[in-house]
């Protein structure tokens, strides 16, 4: 399974990113929506894993953009401090929302959902 994580926490998904690898999947990330953009037109991932909140690209705009290119690619929301209408707005365009800080294996069982309902 080939998985895009994007939060512009580098730390963060850098790690994510070695953790997931670790565990089999495979992986590439970005710390920023524009880049991952990019990466996305020139590759096929089977889930992102998209932050909500990030400079010039949020998650949900890049969700959209992505969404028209790979129809087929499944979405996972990731938040450090959404608010209730982000929460919804996640919820009603992902397969999952989750809330920062998330355990490895609570992300894990989302793509592995996401995987299986693909």
């Amino acid at each position: 399974m080939k998985i895009l994580l994007v939060d512009d926490e580098v730390e963060l998904v850098s790690a994510m990113a070695e953790r997931l690898s670790l565990r089999g999947l495979d992986v590439d990330w970005t710390d920023s929506g524009v880049k991952a953009l990019q990466m996305a037109q020139g590759c096929v991932y089977d889930v992102a894993v998209l932050d909500m909140k990030m400079p010039k690209l949020s998650g949900l705009e890049l969700r959209r953009l992505i969404s028209e290119k790979c129809p087929d690619m499944k979405f996972i929301f990731l938040s450090g401090h959404g608010s209730e209408a982000d929460f919804k707005a996640g919820c009603k365009e992902a397969a999952s929302y989750l809330i920062k800080p998330v355990s490895l294996e609570d992300l894990m069982a989302q793509i592995q959902e996401c995987g299986c309902k693909g």
